[in-house]
């Protein structure tokens, strides 16, 4: 990394992920925003918004717009469409590869067998920022161009989508139990969930991508699996299956729908 220094931010969300990033600012320089609360206009560095998805809209009301470009975004799930609507596009986007069991607790990294340096990753303006005072907290984090973050992004996208769903349909797996008994069914859907957003989005993944979801599934392996927050996940593959469907071609991705419905 180019910068070792960590910015004072404003942290909108005092959850696990808020706290954890909070305890890896500059001692006293951070302001915490919580749920309803203003950020205020004046506050120096990024804006680590760490909040549910369906509250981003309520961040962005409480955000003035001179601070806009100072947001940036830890949600799992696909943002583009959102994005789009608020004048976003090319918004700093953090794909958090870390998991805090509970809040106070250290972060756990996200390390894995395929991927040893780590898959957490930033991009934007503030991206360098970001990574310091993550490496600051012992993770990794590297600062990625749009086109590569776009990639790791979708392919996130398909392992919570794919995990989420395949456990569904074995009520009380966690993620590392779907990988290690129901490993052909999610290895079917990762498939077909590539394909599809590969289509959509015009690019080409890097070969290999089961075997990175498996891996990083063995690092998460208590997740426990539930479909939720679906307009932001599996709700986006469902939308080009929609799509699809209304121009009278065939559905891009027949194994989700069904098992969806």
């Amino acid at each position: 990394m180019a910068t070792t220094e960590v910015h004072p931010a404003v942290v909108v969300g005092g959850g696990r992920v808020g706290q954890a990033l909070v305890s890896m600012g500059p001692p006293g320089g951070d302001v915490l925003v919580g749920r309803g609360e203003k950020v205020p206009d004046d506050a120096p560095g990024p804006i680590l918004v760490c909040t549910r998805n369906d509250d981003l809209d309520a961040v962005l009301e409480a955000t003035p717009k001179s601070r806009w470009r100072d947001l940036v975004f830890f949600q799992n799930g696909m943002l583009d469409p959102w994005f789009k609507i608020k004048g976003l596009v090319g918004a700093n986007q953090v794909l958090a590869y870390f998991a805090v069991s509970k809040v106070g607790e250290p972060p756990v990294d996200g390390i894995t067998d395929t991927n040893p340096e780590g898959l957490t990753a930033a991009f934007g303006s503030w991206a360098p920022a970001v990574a310091a005072r993550l490496q600051n907290g012992g993770l990794t984090c590297k600062v990625l161009e749009k086109e590569a973050f776009q990639k790791q992004m979708l392919e996130k996208l398909i392992w919570i989508s794919a995990f989420m769903l395949v456990g569904a349909r074995h009520p009380g797996a966690t993620v590392g139990v779907v990988e290690k008994n129901y490993r052909s069914e999610v290895a079917s859907l990762i498939a077909e969930l590539a394909s599809a957003a590969a289509a959509e989005e015009q690019l080409t993944f890097a070969e290999g991508m089961e075997d990175r979801l498996c891996a990083y599934s063995r690092a998460v392996a208590h997740f426990p699996t539930a479909v939720k927050e679906f307009k932001w996940r599996n709700g986006w593959f469902y939308s080009l299956t929609e799509k699809a469907l209304a121009a009278g071609k065939p559905d891009p991705c027949p194994l989700h729908t069904a098992w969806l419905e």
